[in-house]
């Protein structure tokens, strides 16, 4: 295929059509917690706590599934890990279906499905963004960051009119089909890298030569030893920890329930995180255009202060123009953090390590999301509200848009650095 001009399309826009077709459904995947949790309950009468937990696990499943995603990814490649991560998104929905006792839900959902989008997930992104592109990788984080909101503005309010028709179980079986479709045109057309077709990195110097396919970094101890002993990358996990914390901890699990107590329907709330997740595609593309061109650290600042301003509002909206208000304002940088995020870490730790080095920072950001996802629940149990849960949530995002601030930009390395 060629382009306006007739010249052949870069390979690695395919890639970066398989990876977003990657994203939706994983998107999917990860939205289900979030619209299942009150019809759950109320099917098979176990309590929110014992619920959140569960979900919680998933969470810190999935952090912890990044990292070891990025050491495969070195060792085997985006493209069979990607495949890897379908197949697991597949069999943990189907296998959800059957639920019968709530230990049965912390191993599918807290075990098997967290590490499916785990390897199939945010950092098959960032690896893809940092492989294939010397130039635009900001804008292909944003693409891939709007992926994930489309994935959510797509699959949200689909899912919740299935669970309101169908029921949950039979609903799940849906997803696990939609996740078994994509497996073949995901491995049909992805590649691991540009050597793979002959290329070089999009916008990579003329002189860089064109190397074999390369299925290993280096070493994995020593990269990480290197970034333990960074403070910049442990700058860059607790802001990002924070993110998680306080986007898909509170928001994406309990939203849906904070609007149940606000009385508004689930229909109506499916919307609102509709609403949302145009907001997303918005915010984060403009986030990865931002990125090229702007200070990523200043990004992070205005993006989390933001947020933590959004966040001490939210219990005064408790109507559905309110509502409506804080979901434009909230998913203008739901994941807005995450191209800005990436290239620092490209740029401090090399491209080449993005898919390992991102992968722990991207496992703070679930640690983050899980213990938000659990102790909402908990602080709902206790006081019988959310209040407290978003107001110290909004504390701490503040503080972490004055801790990006401090992190180390270096000059961006050349491709392909391997840190």
């Amino acid at each position: 295929m060629q382009n306006a001009q007739g010249r052949p399309v870069f390979y690695g826009w395919y890639v970066v059509a398989a990876t977003i077709l990657l994203l939706l459904v994983a998107a999917g995947v990860r939205s289900v917690p979030g619209i299942m949790l009150v019809p759950i309950m109320q099917d098979t009468g176990w309590d929110r706590s014992a619920v959140s937990l569960a979900i919680s696990l998933g969470l810190i499943v999935f952090g912890l599934g990044s990292p070891f995603a990025g050491g495969l990814i070195g060792r085997f490649g985006p493209r069979r890990v990607a495949v890897a991560g379908i197949v697991l998104m597949a069999l943990s929905s189907a296998i959800s279906a059957a639920m019968r006792e709530i230990w049965q839900m912390d191993l599918v959902w807290g075990a098997l499905s967290g590490l499916s989008t785990g390897l199939g997930g945010a950092v098959i992104g960032a690896s893809v963004a940092n492989r294939w592109f010397y130039t635009k990788r900001g804008l292909v984080s944003g693409i891939f960051g709007a992926a994930t909101a489309a994935g959510q503005l797509i699959f949200t309010p689909a899912l919740t009119g299935l669970v309101l028709g169908l029921g949950w179980r039979t609903t799940s079986l849906i997803v696990a089909g939609i996740a078994a479709i994509i497996v073949v045109p995901v491995w049909l057309i992805m590649r691991d890298e540009p050597a793979d077709k002959g290329l070089l990195p999009y916008g990579a110097p003329a002189s860089d030569v064109v190397a074999p396919p390369a299925r290993s970094q280096s070493p994995t101890g020593s990269v990480m030893s290197g970034a333990l002993r960074s403070p910049t990358f442990w700058m860059l996990a607790g802001t990002f920890f924070v993110c998680g914390f306080s986007s898909n901890g509170i928001i994406g699990t309990h939203f849906m329930a904070y609007a149940a107590d606000c009385g508004l329907g689930a229909l109506t709330a499916a919307g609102l995180l509709s609403v949302m997740g145009v907001m997303n595609f918005a915010g984060t593309m403009g986030s990865g255009w931002l990125t090229d061109r702007v200070d990523p650290r200043k990004l992070l600042l205005v993006y989390y202060v933001f947020r933590g301003a959004s966040l001490l509002l939210l219990p005064l909206f408790t109507e559905e123009v309110g509502l409506s208000f804080f979901m434009i304002l909230f998913g203008l940088d739901y994941i807005a953090t995450v191209p800005p995020t990436q290239v620092l870490v490209a740029d401090n730790f090399g491209r080449k390590n993005v898919g390992l080095v991102y992968g722990w920072v991207f496992c703070a950001h679930q640690l983050g999301a899980a213990l938000s996802s659990a102790l909402g629940g908990a602080i709902r149990e206790q006081f019988g509200a959310y209040g407290f849960a978003f107001a110290v949530t909004g504390v701490m995002a503040i503080v972490a848009g004055v801790v990006a601030l401090r992190i180390t930009r270096p000059a961006p390395l050349a491709f392909p650095s391997s840190g």
